[in-house]
């Protein structure tokens, strides 16, 4: 049977949505959380732990508003100082480091979010920076 563009493609969607499926505990991968939610959830009870894995050099430059840091290589090391098991927002510059610390989390059975845009977008746009 020949397979043709729409064949590749259904079954390329189809393994995505398989491997999506397949993430660890905790939330959905990929999920993230818009800056906008994020500065709304600032200060309320139950608001997410929010974990900033860039360096310490990184970090002490700018992060977000009572952001936590711990390096995305130290996250696993690390994860008795969290707290118990709650929403959990991730960023780190760009993403990448963000993404491997979101994996450590979920296993660990956090509920995990990602900051949408990470620091690299909260600063484009001009939003507040603690230092």
């Amino acid at each position: 049977m020949k397979t043709g563009t729409f064949g590749r493609k259904a079954s390329c969607s189809a393994l995505l949505t398989l491997a999506l499926a397949c993430g660890g505990a905790g939330s959905d991968p990929g999920a993230e959380i818009s800056p906008e939610e994020l500065l709304a959830a600032a200060g309320q009870a139950g608001a997410p732990l929010v974990l900033d894995v860039r360096s310490p050099e990184e970090f002490a430059s700018g992060h977000v508003p009572g952001a936590r840091n711990v390096e995305y290589d130290e996250v696993a090391a690390r994860l008795g100082e969290l707290g118990s098991a709650r929403e959990v927002v991730v960023y780190c510059e760009r993403g990448g480091r963000a993404a491997k610390a979101e994996e450590v989390l979920r296993q660990a059975g956090f509920t995990v979010r990602h900051l949408a845009g990470d620091m690299s977008g909260w600063r484009a746009a001009g939003r507040p920076i603690e230092r």
